[in-house]
């Protein structure tokens, strides 16, 4: 998912740019933006970390790009795509070092295994809906 930073600062195009030629593919993609609850809703693993009601208010600030993509390892290959969630100690050529404006505003979401791909591609795209 192509967090509301990246996506206001123009950089979606670049980001999936990116993503398909690391030679991932999109199978599904739509712009929307979550309400603070949804928001919620999608992060309630961290409800009780500090940082939940921030991230709820950052994640329905703006519009953000899910997508659902395949590739054989896509999980692990995407992490090492996106790179570390601190921007300042991703590795150059990532994401997140190349986008990325803080620890917070980190331009994209991966999921970090296939159980959770799962889940979070069923959030933003229902389960009955072709892609």
């Amino acid at each position: 998912m192509i967090k509301p930073d990246a996506v206001e600062g123009n950089h979606t195009g670049a980001i999936i740019r990116m993503i398909e030629e690391a030679g991932f593919r999109v199978v599904a993609i739509k712009k929307t933006q979550l309400t603070p609850e949804r928001a919620g809703q999608f992060y309630a693993v961290h409800r009780e970390r500090p940082f939940y009601n921030d991230l709820r208010t950052y994640m329905s600030s703006g519009a953000i790009v899910p997508m659902i993509l395949e590739k054989e390892n896509a999980v692990a290959d995407f992490r090492k795509l996106i790179g570390a969630t601190n921007p300042a100690q991703a590795e150059e050529g990532t994401i997140r070092k190349l986008y990325a404006k803080s620890l917070e505003a980190n331009a994209i979401h991966g999921s970090d295994s296939d159980e959770n791909a799962e889940i979070e591609g069923n959030f933003f795209f229902a389960a009955t809906e072709q892609y």
